[in-house]
């Protein structure tokens, strides 16, 4: 079925000049480990789609990690990065999604690259690892649902399987990137009609209060996003 959105109801996403400018910044203040614009997307995505709220607070220490240069950079930086964040839930709304990926090299041209958003997504799943890793060992359905973010993550390194895993071929790869708007309106669904319970959520809050603060191995990265 084909919904139909009057122009004014269209999200209102980052256009090409503002996507150059948060990629800018965010390169020019990256070090090893930091997110990129397609790792930053990857994360809100697993944000917008997941199953409790998780507040701008927690999830800016990911994307920005040093002072601003002066106020009026960081109040442009703040509100590129909340029309980017806002732009994924309006476009999830109207099937309009579209992953934000890498572009590597490779011997017969440049190519997409999902390691960047797979990083970022990964990183999303992290803020609310004990609703995430629960659900997904007593649900193998949603498991399903994210077998293409899976195939894409453990390809790309970013996840590790238990189990020897074959690369992706060229087409296998292309046909899972081509997937990921279907999944996140899948996974978007899945939370929607099946919420964190109680349960769940006082264990998640017992967690919280009883973790400490681990710091993830770096993971180097290169490319070029492009949407």
């Amino acid at each position: 079925m084909t919904t139909t959105t009057n122009k004014a109801d269209w999200p209102s996403s980052l256009d090409d000049s503002e996507l150059d400018e948060l990629d800018n910044y965010l390169r020019a203040h990256a070090q090893d480990g930091h997110l990129l614009l397609d790792g930053v997307h990857g994360l809100l995505s697993a944000i917008a789609v997941g199953p409790i709220r998780v507040l701008p607070e927690e999830w800016l220490p990911e994307v920005l990690h040093e002072p601003f240069a002066d106020e009026d950079e960081g109040n442009r930086v703040l509100a590129l990065l909340a029309k980017l964040n806002d732009s994924i839930s309006a476009e999830l709304d109207v099937d309009a999604y579209e992953p934000i990926l890498g572009e590597v090299e490779t011997e017969s041209g440049p190519a997409l690259s999902a390691a960047g958003w797979c990083e970022g997504f990964s990183r999303g799943i992290d803020l609310r690892a004990g609703l995430w890793e629960k659900r997904l060992a007593d649900d193998p359905s949603l498991m399903e649902v994210l077998g293409p973010v899976m195939a894409l993550a453990v390809d790309e390194g970013i996840l590790s399987a238990e189990t020897e895993f074959e690369k992706l071929n060229d087409e296998e790869y292309d046909d899972c990137l081509a997937q990921l708007p279907a999944v996140l309106a899948a996974v978007n669904h899945y939370w929607s009609g099946n919420p964190a319970t109680e349960a769940e959520l006082d264990a998640l809050n017992h967690t919280n209060q009883s973790k400490q603060e681990q710091t993830p191995p770096p993971r180097h990265r290169s490319g070029h996003w492009v949407h």
